[in-house]
């Protein structure tokens, strides 16, 4: 092991010790993604379009706890704080005014679990939903109150 110089000692004191992977540390709200069980955007966190997912890896994993963007508002996060405290885990808010993140919550643990998908996908309406709102659409408004009314 090498030395460390004057430089280093100066650099350290300046901007503090340098911590391996810390561009994914600042990604995943100060945690590695060897240790990320779920991990929603920001979109999903407003849109609450993961909170089931979210809900279920929890109950799977009770260990774990949730790290929260602190740069969402309060209102949008509102469903993971309760998920949080009904399953009695542990959760913080992260907030780095120094640095942007995409993530908006993290369901981690303090080692390595290394799974593979971490991200939830989205899903995409199906075909047959999709064709039966776009043909209610494209009728006229005199056929939409006669199918209302059966005639």
């Amino acid at each position: 092991m090498s030395k460390k110089s004057v430089d280093d000692y100066l650099t350290d004191g300046l901007y503090g010790t340098r911590l391996p992977k810390e561009n994914e540390r600042i990604e995943f709200l100060g945690t590695l993604r060897e240790r990320i069980v779920i991990a929603l955007t920001i979109g999903q966190v407003m849109t609450d379009s993961g909170i089931k997912k979210l809900e279920d890896a929890i109950k799977e994993n009770p260990k774990a706890k949730l790290l929260i963007n602190g740069h969402v508002s309060y209102r949008f996060l509102q469903a993971e704080k309760a998920l949080a405290n009904k399953y009695k885990i542990p959760y913080t808010t992260i907030t780095n005014n120094e640095k942007d993140t995409d993530i908006g919550a993290v369901l981690t643990y303090d080692h390595a679990i290394d799974k593979e998908n971490i991200f939830i996908e989205e899903e995409e309406p199906n075909e047959k939903s999709k064709a039966t709102s776009n043909s209610d659409e494209q009728k006229p408004f005199l056929a939409k109150m006669k199918q209302w009314f059966g005639l």
